[in-house]
């Protein structure tokens, strides 16, 4: 039988000293990009724009997930030179958190121009995905509440498709609430199209949940393109901390990634920045690479 070694070495693509890596070692030969969510660094950015996003590339980010729209730019930088910010800089905005409110919570026409207007912004970044990151609490107390919100995000992901852009859902913790042994998140991965809404599952919610991630994959099968990467401080469960740090078993996870679909991943921190927040997403990208990918 010819394996992936014996191939490679007949084709002259494996070097002597390769030849001394385990098999597990060369299967996983080449990294994965690593991302960041850029509302890690809000306080910073919104201040100085330009230089944080110099410091993500500068820690060795290749990508970044958006969030932060206002009237057309993002943190007072016009979409389109932010856009050209990103890519001076060999940064990819993968993503964008976009919260189209009037789209998914009323059913009049300006609903429908106002998620228009950020899919051409979306499309104006070289986003892929399309993320809808967050459900205000009056607006998601009964499973009926998430069935008309799923119905929104079907049409969403339709319109997102018109577009070129894949949609996706990000979630929290209240997803998982439980009324009468459903949950929200049952209802948004049932009755959402399969093929057309994705998931971007926040790990470190899914673990305060008290839910395997792991076992979430499988269920969810092929439909977690995205991951936020976010750990779990040790004495406050609360809190975040940086990625390695924490008490979530992120080596089992990577180990699923095929199952989950994971196409990118995001590091993501809110709190507890040790001693600051560049220093953190410095400490994280460098417990990725050497540990995880």
């Amino acid at each position: 039988m010819t394996t992936r070694r014996t191939f490679l070495k007949q084709a002259g693509l494996i070097t002597p000293a390769m030849l001394l890596l385990p098999d597990a070692l060369m299967a996983a030969a080449k990294p994965k990009k690593v991302g960041l969510q850029l509302y890690t660094l809000r306080e910073l950015i919104s201040k100085d724009p330009r230089g944080v996003i110099e410091k993500v590339a500068a820690a060795g980010y290749k990508e970044v997930e958006l969030f932060g729209l206002n009237n057309g730019s993002f943190f007072g930088i016009p979409v389109p030179e932010f856009a050209a910010l990103l890519k001076s800089h060999g940064l990819k905005a993968i993503s964008g958190h976009y919260m189209p409110a009037k789209f998914l919570f009323s059913d009049t026409g300006e609903g429908t121009t106002e998620i228009n207007d950020m899919l051409g912004h979306a499309v104006t970044m070289g986003n892929t995905y399309f993320t809808i990151p967050w459900l205000p609490a009056e607006k998601r107390s009964s499973l009926d509440d998430y069935k008309k919100i799923a119905a929104k995000l079907n049409t969403g992901a339709e319109l997102a498709k018109k577009a070129g852009l894949k949609f996706a859902y990000h979630n929290h913790d209240f997803e998982f609430k439980s009324y009468d042994g459903t949950t929200g998140f049952d209802i948004l991965t049932r009755e959402t199209d399969k093929d057309l809404v994705k998931f971007e599952l926040d790990i470190y919610w899914v673990a305060f949940s008290g839910i395997d991630t792991v076992s979430l994959f499988n269920q969810l099968k092929g439909r977690v393109p995205l991951w936020h990467v976010k750990d779990m401080d040790k004495v406050n469960r609360s809190n975040n901390t940086e990625i390695g740090n924490g008490t979530i078993d992120y080596s089992a996870i990577f180990k699923a990634a095929k199952v989950s679909g994971m196409k990118h991943f995001f590091v993501e921190q809110e709190t507890n920045y040790v001693p600051d927040p560049i220093s953190s997403v410095e400490a994280s990208i460098k417990y990725i690479k050497a540990k995880l990918i």
